[in-house]
């Protein structure tokens, strides 16, 4: 017995419905980032696109012990050139310490140190979780009104959402990873789909984060160290 034609227009109706359901959390932090966003190392002069920020926010990604993943590498070695070329002021770390013997705040820290960037520039928040809860405590725990935010071009438009949605100005300077690890890129992209309809929900809820307080001064004070007015 064949479906009837009601039957077949209903069925594409709601499979239009579904896909349009489905994309508007990604087309909602696409439209909510756009014109506040950049790609690394697309030209020599890709600095000068970005604009002075007090605080570069480094989201935390996985490491392997004592070491970052090379994707979570290419997020601090983004930052570190912002801070070599007077684009922020101090850099505040943000990731997972939520269980004994894995610290991606410390490991992200160690990096930049080997590196030059000096201790007195860079903060560490242990409670960066996901990304919303990193953008409120860089707001309501840290201080900071606004940000650089660094990472991939395929977690950006979200990252600025949220973070614009924390209450923060925000700018956003990602690294555009498919350009070495296209597989692994493109499988995180995929996940940006489920990822964006928490984040749009995260934002609409004003959701709390896992620790939200209490209120440190360890920014205020790598911007003072800098003389950041």
């Amino acid at each position: 017995m064949q479906p009837s034609r009601r039957l077949l227009r209903r069925s594409y109706l709601a499979a239009v419905l579904l896909s349009m359901l489905a994309l508007a959390p990604m087309t909602w932090a696409w439209l909510v980032s756009s014109g506040h966003r950049t790609v690394a190392d697309t030209s020599p002069g890709w600095l000068s696109e970005v604009p002075r920020a007090p605080v570069a926010l480094v989201l935390g990604a996985r490491v392997n012990g004592r070491t970052p993943t090379p994707m979570l590498a290419r997020r601090l070695d983004v930052s570190a050139e912002l801070y070599r070329a007077g684009r922020v002021r101090a850099i505040l770390l943000s990731g997972d310490n939520g269980r004994p013997g894995y610290d991606e705040p410390t490991v992200m820290r160690d990096y930049l140190l080997a590196r030059g960037v000096p201790d007195r520039a860079l903060v560490l928040d242990h409670a960066g979780f996901d990304t919303w809860d990193s953008c409120v405590r860089a707001r309501e725990v840290f201080g900071a009104t606004r940000v650089t935010v660094v990472s991939q071009v395929f977690h950006l438009p979200r990252a600025v959402a949220l973070c614009r949605a924390a209450g923060l100005s925000t700018f956003g300077v990602g690294d555009d990873s498919s350009r070495r690890w296209a597989s692994t890129t493109y499988a995180y992209a995929v996940r940006e789909f489920g990822a964006s309809a928490k984040a749009m929900l995260d934002a609409a809820l004003r959701s709390s984060p896992v620790f939200p307080g209490p209120r440190e001064t360890t920014l205020d004070a790598a911007l003072r160290a800098a003389g950041a007015p």
